[in-house]
């Protein structure tokens, strides 16, 4: 089996809409895929809709986290999308997104950069508008060569130049809501430091304590020594190793199934969930 549990639709910052996305799943030979938007659901019906034969859909979502200043993903997965508590939270992510990213507009024009918040909320359509979504702008303004030389400290790395903060869930609360709402939560990209800086390996501990089930440990933002490295420290911890594309479409130059999860792990994140269950493909719509 071939599974990636990591991708992006755009109803979150992909390019791929979440019937696309399912599709080149399914075309690049994947046999389980995990939708995992940043802070939203609305991708779900849709994927489920086009669900082609022969692909399982795990539902779930990117959650932002801060921890002591320090940035931070949590993969939720297979959790109950209408849990009130994780629901509301989600919301107060999804409602900053707006405010946040025009102040990064207004930084970046007084920085002196021509881009404009109708460039930028037309290129996130119906997504939940990001800062991916800003650095495309900066890439079609020939300001920057590509969307990841958009976040250095230049730009939009946390503490850059144009960065505006958002609503954040703390690490901890994160793992008690998702828990709450019957799912398993994973730390996306814990050693990203490509990114901006990452927590220490001590708070990975301390999370692991709190009940996280697992960290994301091959990502293409980590080196080969690195995901060993991860890997130990799961096993370490008692944690599940999990691998992932962290696919965006265009937007991004990974590829569906360029790091996957070992089915004896998938196994157990499905095992471990109670809010919802994975969709096995009826054939979709081809529309």
């Amino acid at each position: 089996m071939r599974i990636d549990l990591h991708t992006h639709s755009t109803a979150s910052d992909g390019t791929d809409t979440p019937a696309e996305l399912v599709r080149n799943a399914a075309a690049a030979g994947l046999d389980v895929v995990a939708l995992t938007d940043h802070d939203t659901s609305r991708g779900y019906a849709e994927a489920v809709a086009a669900l082609p034969a022969g692909l399982t859909l795990v539902t779930g979502a990117e959650l932002s986290c801060r921890l002591d200043g320090v940035g931070l993903h949590m993969l939720a997965y297979l959790f109950d999308p209408d849990e009130p508590e994780l629901l509301s939270e989600r919301e107060l992510v999804r409602d900053d997104r707006v405010p946040r990213a025009q102040g990064m507009v207004t930084k970046l024009q007084d920085l002196g950069v021509p881009v404009t918040w109708e460039r930028v909320a037309r290129i996130a359509g119906d997504g939940s508008v990001g800062r991916p979504h800003v650095a495309e702008a900066l890439v079609e303004l020939g300001v920057v060569g590509s969307v990841s030389d958009a976040f250095t400290p230049d730009w939009l790395a946390d503490g850059g130049r144009a960065y505006v903060g958002k609503h954040e869930l703390d690490p901890f609360d994160a793992i008690r809501l998702v828990k709450a709402a019957g799912g398993v939560a994973v730390f996306a990209h814990p050693a990203a430091a490509k990114r901006g800086q990452v927590v220490p390996e001590s708070a990975i501990a301390d999370l692991a304590a709190a009940g996280l089930d697992g960290i994301e440990t091959d990502h293409m933002d980590h080196e080969p020594a690195t995901r060993a490295r991860l890997r130990g420290l799961a096993a370490d911890l008692g944690l599940l190793a999990t691998g992932s594309s962290d696919y965006h479409g265009s937007r991004k130059t990974c590829v569906l199934g360029e790091f996957t999860t070992d089915p004896e792990v998938y196994g157990e994140i499905t095992r471990r969930a109670t809010g919802a269950f994975p969709v096995p493909g009826a054939g979709g719509t081809t529309a």
